[in-house]
């Protein structure tokens, strides 16, 4: 059998604790960040900035705070997709999984289906950030030099 470089078994324990810890984080974060705008911008806070199209109106105070509280979100999230999945080639897979699951959640906590057109638009732009942002941190990581001879080498 030839050596592969990585060989990989399907786990999908692994995979859907990634997903879960990967979407726990992007609550969390989004959470904390949302709260901190809020109070920097003394504006009331509510579970509705999380889950509504409402507060995403770029035409409003409160909405920008939200659209700025959700791309840090992304940067953050990205960080965790470098933390929890470590592998470039499946930074897009994560991300869009977290972003279809906030989807789902804003489709249920609202009763129907976001329709506007700035809530798809920010959602892509975070999902596109988080995606490359997550890739970029991975690929740093994965093309750090493997150290042929060290200390530990058994010859």
């Amino acid at each position: 059998m030839p050596g592969q470089f990585r060989s990989f078994i399907w786990d999908p324990k692994l995979i859907i604790s990634q997903i879960i810890a990967l979407q726990c984080l992007f609550y969390a974060t989004y959470i904390v960040f949302i709260y901190l705008l809020d109070i920097a911008g003394r504006f009331d806070a509510s579970l509705d900035q999380i889950f509504t199209q409402i507060d995403l109106d770029l035409f409003e105070d409160t909405g920008r705070v939200n659209v700025i509280g959700f791309f840090l979100n992304s940067l953050t999230s990205a960080a965790g997709l470098w933390f929890i999945v470590k592998r470039t080639k499946l930074c897009l897979d994560f991300a869009f999984t977290v972003h279809f699951v906030h989807f789902c959640c804003c489709w249920v906590y609202s009763g129907h289906i976001p329709q506007t057109l700035s809530w798809w638009i920010i959602n892509v732009i975070g999902l596109a950030l988080m995606t490359v942002c997550g890739e970029f941190l991975c690929m740093r990581s994965e093309m750090k030099a493997i150290p042929l001879l060290g200390p530990k080498t058994d010859l």
